[in-house]
């Protein structure tokens, strides 16, 4: 994208192109969220727009974004138009707004609050495509212990009226205009930096979504519960090491992981060990 600045007031900045993460907890760059696995809500969050974003500080406290893309969905020049079914002229919009407290506010400071919106037309979800608005809300506190900060994600989709959609992969058939599904997920995360180099972060998150968005063997269940432990240590300037622990299970009770075909899962729970070395430019 391209980066320009306006000399309006304190400084209007804008990313032309294709850029991500308009809203939302955890990012694209995995050496800058507190895991090396995404939460669900990043999973269900658009993560790559291609459009103009325009973002304002108005002061220490208040800034804010506002813009317009071509779709919800991710890829390069993506269309709501042919052969899509809508006109060249729907677009996606978006805003989000973020405080952040002031000095004056003690050990709270730094903390930050943020909310944000995403409507547009989603080119990839039922197959076939449908309008889809994302809500996110997000906090990260600090604590008296200075060493400890809490955070708080929460996403809510709204996907639909649906098209009609053929049955597949274990997924009912479903009517077009037939409503609209939803997805929403919840994470909490604790951020505990035990010495210069030595962090340990936690994520706890459950996702809970439409039946109709289930594939088998495909997608994530109709209810699933994650918890992930990350000890990070950063060897030396601008290199970490990670040893991250991550297990999944699925809520409903039916077997959403592992087994050796495809489309067959074998298992209601799923264990990851990864280690990873990033270097950070």
């Amino acid at each position: 994208y391209v980066e320009l600045r306006a000399p309006v007031g304190n400084g209007l900045d804008f990313k032309l192109g294709t850029f991500a993460e308009p809203l939302g907890y955890e990012v694209y760059q995995a050496g800058n969220n507190p895991n090396y696995t995404r939460s669900y809500g990043y999973e269900i969050e658009p993560t790559q727009l291609t459009g103009l974003i325009a973002a304002y500080q108005f002061s220490p406290a208040l800034s804010a974004n506002a813009g317009i893309a071509d779709t919800w969905n991710a890829g390069i020049n993506s269309r709501a138009f042919a052969p899509q079914p809508k006109a060249e002229s729907y677009k996606t919009y978006l805003g989000s707004l973020t405080l952040t407290a002031p000095d004056s506010m003690g050990f709270l400071s730094g903390s930050t609050l943020s909310g944000g919106i995403v409507n547009g037309y989603n080119a990839t979800v039922f197959g076939g495509g449908a309008v889809e608005t994302s809500f996110y809300a997000g906090a990260t506190v600090k604590t008296p212990l200075k060493s400890l900060s809490v955070g708080v994600a929460v996403d809510y989709a709204c996907i639909g009226p649906t098209p009609g959609v053929a049955a597949t992969g274990g997924a009912p058939a479903i009517p077009a205009n037939a409503g609209s599904s939803y997805q929403n997920a919840e994470a909490v995360y604790l951020l505990f930096q035990a010495t210069d180099k030595l962090s340990f972060n936690t994520r706890a998150d459950y996702l809970n979504q439409s039946a109709s968005l289930v594939v088998t063997g495909i997608t994530n269940p109709q209810q699933a519960f994650a918890l992930t432990e990350t000890i990070q240590y950063d060897l030396w300037k601008n290199v970490m090491s990670r040893l991250e622990f991550r297990w999944d299970h699925d809520c409903t009770g039916g077997n959403a992981y592992g087994g050796n075909t495809i489309g067959a899962p074998a298992l209601q729970n799923a264990f990851l060990l990864a280690a990873n070395i990033i270097y950070k430019f």
